[in-house]
């Protein structure tokens, strides 16, 4: 089974993929900051998503007949909330958030119209309100045992809802939450930001869009385990 998970420079789902067994690769047009270039294609998704023999950031080849499972992780710069006071409408640059989102909603179409399992992740947004995708599941890396919040949507095609538990029942022994990392108010603007948020936000700002864009580790184990087991499942149903 061949997974590709896309616009993922960091690797965090891919790791976690190969970790079981799965013959997965990252794609990024930058280099791979997760360690594994031997797993990494720096090219971009669109071509990437074609198939065929693609050259690796290490210099080999690799030859993709098909992706059963392709993830998507577009940025998110100018499609998020946060990004209201440059990209919103009536400013300068909403334009730029109409051509990211044609882009980003392109690229999901494209991608179910050639492997048979699709997901795509992004924080809340631009997107959601997007008729032309499915309604989306909203999750916290709180609710999967990272101690942070950020509004998190994922929209799926031929994928279930990740599961996650915040108490037992007869069916269930395990929680996967944990608290989601607190918030502080801001006394200048007497804004609330979750902890999370502050901490990116005293971060350079070079460096700002790509440490909120990584995976929580909780959500990209989830992912991988969650999604491989129920595509094997699928395949064993139909052998």
């Amino acid at each position: 089974m061949n997974f590709l998970i896309g616009c993922e420079e960091s690797q965090a789902v891919t790791i976690e993929l190969r970790k079981l067994g799965i013959n997965a690769f990252s794609c990024d047009l930058k280099r791979c900051s997760g360690g594994y270039p031997e797993c990494h294609l720096q090219m971009d998704i669109f071509e990437a998503i074609n198939g065929g023999e693609l050259l690796l950031q290490n210099g080999e080849t690799v030859f993709i007949d098909k992706w059963m499972f392709t993830g998507l992780h577009p940025v998110c710069t100018k499609m998020t909330l946060s990004g209201n006071r440059h990209y919103a409408p009536g400013k300068l640059k909403h334009f730029e958030r109409l051509d990211s989102v044609e882009w980003t909603i392109n690229l999901w179409n494209y991608a179910c119209s050639v492997s048979d399992h699709v997901y795509m992740e992004n924080p809340l947004g631009a997107m959601n309100g997007d008729k032309r995708l499915p309604k989306p599941q909203i999750i916290q890396p709180y609710y999967f045992g990272d101690e942070a919040r950020k509004t998190t949507c994922l929209w799926l095609y031929n994928l279930p809802f990740l599961n996650h538990f915040n108490k037992t029942d007869l069916f269930n022994d395990k929680i996967t939450h944990v608290g989601d990392g607190g918030s502080r108010k801001l006394v200048k603007s007497d804004r609330v930001f979750s902890n999370w948020a502050y901490e990116m936000g005293c971060l350079p700002i070079s460096k700002r869009a790509e440490a909120r864009s990584k995976t929580f580790p909780g959500i990209a184990k989830a992912m991988a385990t969650q999604w491989s087991e129920f595509i094997l499942n699928k395949q064993l149903e139909t052998a």
